[in-house]
């Protein structure tokens, strides 16, 4: 166990407050991590190493490829798995959401090319993006208006779902491009073939609000989220309802983050807004919080790809906490 309620392991300053910070959870060639945060008008892409992974950096070295304007607050972000930095042209692409209820999509080659291409179909705020990771040619987003949108490189909506609430989360399946996750705010996660376009599963969480579900990559039988001040775990060939839930934060949680190395390991987070906002680091084999993190008001979570570490932007700075298995 460790100190309960400590500071981050490493923090990385920033010209703003951060609303959304991303890892590529995909490998980009590069030794490095590539790490993207959303201010108020503008993307930050970097790479992060860590002293875990290189004895000669100390602490956390973030080095930034590139600045992108964005027109308005980013409210989302999500990587594409044809990000590389061992070729060249260099390919960095990502996609954001924003108020003004449109997806960006961003593609650059860090030096002359940039490219944004604008799509837009909701009519509401959007909750939640995602790029297909085997090939990262379509893209799906959830919003309030009630739907699922799979869109793809083109700016095309090939697909759309409607649902019974708002959107919150949307998870493609790591291997299998047709199978897409669907979390609804009023509790159920719903699981859709895109060859058919129907639902072929689904799971109930017994209450709501749900705010934010994830599916673990690492063993896709585990799902898990956050519902009202609670988290919940399915193993989905079990039981349409949760096989574990703990209440975990004093008042609503916020996000739901599966690590990508440990099948038993999660964050959780309360909803920032408060005066300290904290992360809890979830390990299935222990009945309390492995690890409480407390930052001033975070927003955004994410998992390093191969190390225990997760990241929650703030006011002025990223906040970085290891977790020691």
């Amino acid at each position: 166990m460790e100190d309960l309620g400590r500071g981050a392991s490493y923090t990385v300053p920033c010209d703003d407050y951060v609303h959304v910070v991303e890892f590529s959870p995909f490998d980009s060639g590069s030794a490095a991590s590539l790490l993207a945060y959303g201010g108020n008008q503008y993307v930050v892409v970097g790479t992060c190493r860590f002293q875990e992974e290189d004895m000669e950096v100390e602490g956390v070295e973030f080095t930034t490829l590139r600045v992108f304007h964005h027109a308005l607050r980013v409210d989302c972000l999500a990587w594409s798995p044809e990000s590389r930095l061992d070729k060249l042209p260099q390919l960095i692409r990502f996609c954001t959401a924003a108020a003004d209820r449109k997806v960006r999509l961003l593609t650059s080659d860090l030096q002359n090319q940039h490219e944004v291409k604008v799509m837009e179909g909701h009519t509401s705020y959007i909750n939640h993006l995602v790029f297909e990771p085997t090939e990262g040619k379509q893209m799906a987003s959830v919003s309030d208006d009630h739907t699922c949108r799979v869109w793809d490189l083109e700016g095309n909506e090939t697909t759309t779902f409607r649902l019974r609430s708002p959107g919150v989360s949307v998870c493609w399946h790591p291997e299998d491009a047709f199978k897409l996750m669907v979390a609804e705010k009023k509790g159920t996660i719903r699981f859709y073939d895109l060859v058919t376009q129907q639902a072929i599963l689904s799971l109930d969480c017994g209450q709501s609000p749900l705010m934010s579900a994830d599916w673990c990559l690492t063993n896709t039988i585990k799902v898990g989220a956050v519902t009202g001040s609670d988290w919940v775990i399915w193993d989905i060939t079990r039981s349409s309802y949760p096989q574990e839930k703990r209440p975990a934060h004093v008042e609503r949680a916020g996000n739901f983050r599966w690590s990508r190395v440990n099948e038993n390991l999660f964050s959780t987070t309360g909803c920032p807004g408060k005066i300290s906002s904290q992360l809890l680091v979830h390990h299935l084999g222990h009945p309390q919080p492995v690890m409480i993190g407390s930052a001033t008001v975070g927003a955004g979570l994410s998992w390093h790809r191969s190390l225990p570490l997760c990241v929650i932007g703030g006011d002025r700075k990223l906040s970085f906490w290891m977790t020691e298995m």
